[in-house]
């Protein structure tokens, strides 16, 4: 499930600091997060994990990342309690482990259909799967 977002629209600063090629992909990207209802914006760890404690295990939301070399991060809410992992930007391309994707959002479509079949394991969800 999906926590809905209150997150205003408009894109924020923070994301112009990119060449042109790369500031499509952010902007185009972008654009599609802030219409679906899981994107928080500058939301912190802190708050994600509070909002997401209260919620069913494999819900999840999308917020800024408060790390300098990532633009996003995932919160989801685990068995054992929320974890967030960061959603890296490189090459035009934002990654999650083997994933990638020109799209914040089909990424996320990626790493759901494929984490059907064969989990997901971070280091931060301490070796609970990530289904």
């Amino acid at each position: 499930s999906v926590l809905p977002s209150p997150v205003p629209r408009g894109l924020p600063d923070r994301f112009r600091m990119f060449r042109s090629c790369e500031w499509e992909v952010l902007e185009r990207s972008l654009n599609i997060l802030q219409a679906s209802d899981f994107y928080w914006g500058p939301l912190s760890v802190g708050e994600a994990h509070a909002k997401l404690q209260r919620e069913p295990v494999g819900t999840y939301l999308v917020r800024d990342s408060s790390q300098g070399n990532c633009l996003f991060s995932l919160s989801v809410r685990m068995p054992t309690g929320p974890v967030s992992l960061r959603i890296s930007f490189q090459e035009g391309y934002f990654r999650l482990k083997n994933w990638f994707s020109d799209c914040v959002v089909r990424l996320l479509e990626l790493v759901v259909a494929g984490t059907r079949n064969n989990p997901l394991h971070f280091d931060e969800m301490g070796g609970t799967p990530l289904v």
